[in-house]
């Protein structure tokens, strides 16, 4: 792994050194996943170019970079990831080119203390802080900041953008806080493929389970199927759900083993976890991906539409 990663880091510095390539002449911000994307997006002014490398669907965990995506590192202006490791194995080539550009890690805006310790590792980090929206306002702000050092011209625009993001991130949250409030407490709990929606339910009021840790990097084998069965069946837990970027498989299996066990429970209906929705699709930003999950959990819980007077 090591070699790998030194070999693309040579390749990269090598790139950087030899002769010229092609650049935009906009100022070019290149980003990791889907939610950074979006919030760079939102901040930066007009007529800046942000390239996300990871498009709809993809697992940041297990994402294995192109050919195409170092060289669109290698000539970007800045780069934003989230960090905490969600990126896998590009995250160690992140790291190395900070060495030679300037990398922000969004998640660097977060204390320590907001951060949670996922159960099989407790010296790491969850990585999922954007299902909690005011927590994903704080690593915003800090990317805000970080750019304005590099670009003192654009804080003007930085700070106005700014705040209308996070106005709507806190809108949505105190929203999202609504909704899940409304459905009763027996069943405010969320079972999905993976362990991605920890800071959601410290956040939104919700437990959460998944069969998988919080990377789907591990593998999950028929014992954590059987714990994750047993605790349906024992709870009498109503609906379950699955994830845009991890195969259905996985809760499939949940689900045949709930009816194996005398317990119907049904699929809920998709999250997007790792990665937003399609391009030009209501879910392709982060604040309509997350409302259309809460939209997905409150009806797939309570097998009811969303009342009226939640719906935004």
């Amino acid at each position: 792994m090591k070699n790998f990663l030194q070999l693309i880091l040579v390749a990269l510095l090598f790139w950087q050194c030899g002769a010229p390539q092609e650049k935009s002449s906009k100022t070019s911000i290149v980003c990791t996943t889907s939610m950074v994307g979006d919030a760079v997006k939102n901040i930066v002014p007009e007529g800046v170019e942000v390239i996300s490398l990871m498009g709809p669907g993809v697992d940041p965990h297990l994402y294995k970079a192109t050919q195409g995506d170092l060289e669109r590192l290698q000539n970007a202006d800045v780069i934003v990831y989230s960090g905490l490791h969600l990126e896998g194995k590009m995250g160690d080539v992140l790291e190395k080119l900070g060495r030679i550009k300037k990398v922000i890690a969004l998640s660097n805006g977060i204390p320590e203390t907001d951060l949670l310790h996922p159960p099989e590792n407790p010296e790491g980090h969850d990585p999922h802080i954007w299902f909690d929206l005011s927590l994903w306002a704080k690593g915003v702000a800090f990317v805000k900041d970080e750019l304005g050092e590099i670009y003192p011209h654009w804080k003007d625009d930085l700070g106005a953008n700014f705040f209308a993001f996070e106005q709507n991130l806190l809108s949505t949250h105190n929203w999202a806080k609504s909704v899940i409030d409304s459905i009763p407490e027996n069943q405010r709990t969320l079972v999905t493929a993976h362990d991605a929606f920890s800071y959601f339910g410290r956040a939104y009021g919700m437990k959460v389970r998944g069969l998988q840790g919080i990377s789907t990097v591990s593998e999950f084998g028929l014992q954590d199927i059987s714990t994750l069965v047993n605790d349906i069946v024992a709870e009498e837990i109503p609906a379950v759900f699955v994830e845009s970027s991890v195969p259905k498989k996985s809760i499939e299996a949940v689900i045949d083993g709930c009816r194996q066990n005398g317990h119907r429970v049904i699929l809920g209906g998709q999250l997007y976890s790792d990665a937003l929705g399609e391009k030009n699709s209501p879910t392709d930003n982060l604040i309509g991906a997350f409302k259309a999950n809460v939209q997905t959990i409150y009806s797939g819980i309570t097998q009811k539409k969303l009342p009226q007077n939640l719906t935004q």
